[in-house]
This record gives structure tokens, sequence and C-alpha cells, in this order.
């Protein structure tokens, strides 16, 4: 227990300077490594409970690790097996679910949020259309479904149009305005328009519109 105690306070550290840059405003939400335990496990059970003079011989913690596409991966892994809970301590630990960080043809699970993306320039023209105005785009750090369309290389960008509105997302009570829902009706209206009307641009018009 102490030794696996040892190591949950070096990952509180980690935690503690991941959100201590979001405090300062350095970095979003979605531009740091979240880390939160999700159970620590010990003790030798009993009926009643648990043996009180006996030290166990296993302890386990589970952490939810949320790590951005921006990250070093090497490094968190290499950071996990020599800080978090290296051998030298007599200690193991293995990944429940990994997600990949590069999708089947090898390019980073991404989607690029500027001119070079023609779905992001059409969703910025469709908002502005029905006079709306589009955030600063951030990874979600909860992750959605949108990352198995990554995947499998192709671009997924998530939005909802709630201007004016707490971030109450899960909490009690989550609500969305009236006035603000049936602005959405017409903002994703002008979306659906800009996206079904988009013909991509053959290789002929592109190479006369580089001309």
């Amino acid at each position: 227990m102490e030794n696996l105690l040892k190591s949950i306070e070096i990952v509180r550290r980690f935690r503690a300077s991941q959100f201590d840059m979001v405090k300062a405003g350095l970095k979003a939400e979605g531009e740091v490594i979240s880390v939160n335990m999700a159970f620590l496990k010990a003790g030798t059970p009993t009926p009643t409970g648990f043996v009180m003079n006996l030290q166990p011989s296993e302890a386990e913690a589970g952490f939810d690790i949320r790590v951005p596409p921006t990250a070093d991966v090497t490094s968190l892994e290499r950071r996990i097996s020599e800080e978090w809970a290296p051998s030298s301590r007599n200690m193991t630990f293995e990944f429940k679910e990994k997600t990949p960080v590069y999708d089947k043809y090898g390019k980073p699970v991404f989607t690029p949020t500027d001119s070079s993306n023609p779905w992001w320039a059409l969703l910025e023209g469709a908002v502005k259309k029905a006079n709306g105005k589009l955030g600063k785009p951030e990874i979600f750090a909860a992750s959605t479904d949108a990352r198995y369309f990554r995947d499998q290389g192709l671009p997924a960008i998530g939005f909802s149009p709630m201007a004016n509105t707490p971030i109450l997302l899960h909490e009690h009570n989550e609500f969305l305005n009236q006035a603000e829902y049936l602005k959405g009706i017409e903002i994703y209206e002008s979306i659906i328009k800009e996206y079904t009307s988009y013909i991509e641009p053959t290789g002929d018009e592109a190479s006369r519109e580089e001309l």
C-alpha cells in the first residue's frame, strides 16, 4: 500500500501541473492530459469487512487518462513506466483500453479547423449566413463517437449551436433556452444546405485555380 500511495502522489502532482496550465490560461482543457483515479483496490476481505492486522500482498489503482492528439504519447508511456509504475519498485501496469493516435492510413487522428479543410470552411460560412458566430475550436477532452470516423481517416467536427448558455454538460438541471433552441434549428438548416450542395473541385478545376 505504501508503495502504491507513493505512485498515486506522483500522479496527483502531474495532474495538478496539467490543470495549473488551464487555470493560468496557457492551455484549454482539451489541450492537457487529464488523469483521474477511478478505483483503489487492496486488502484481505472477510465476510464482515477486511483483515485489519495483515498487510495485503497486492494493491491496485486504476486511472482514467485522457490524452489530446497534440500530446507526446511516447513520452507519457515512458513517464508511466519510469515514474508512475516502475519495475524497480516491483510495480506493473496495463492499458485496459488504448485509443490509437494514428488512423488506419498512418496519419494523426486530428481534423484540421482551418482553410485547409473545406468542411470547416463550409461550417464557418453556414453559421455566418445564419447570423451566428463560431467560437474558438477546441479538443473535446471527454471524447465522442467522432473518433470512430477519424480512425477511418474521415474528418469529423463536433458542433452545437448553444450560445449564451452555461456549460452544464451532465450537470443537474441541464437546460437550453427556448430562443437558443429555435435559433439552433435555423443554423442547422443553413449547415445542411451548405454541406449537401457542396461539389468537391475536380483535378482540372483545382489546377485552374492554382494557375
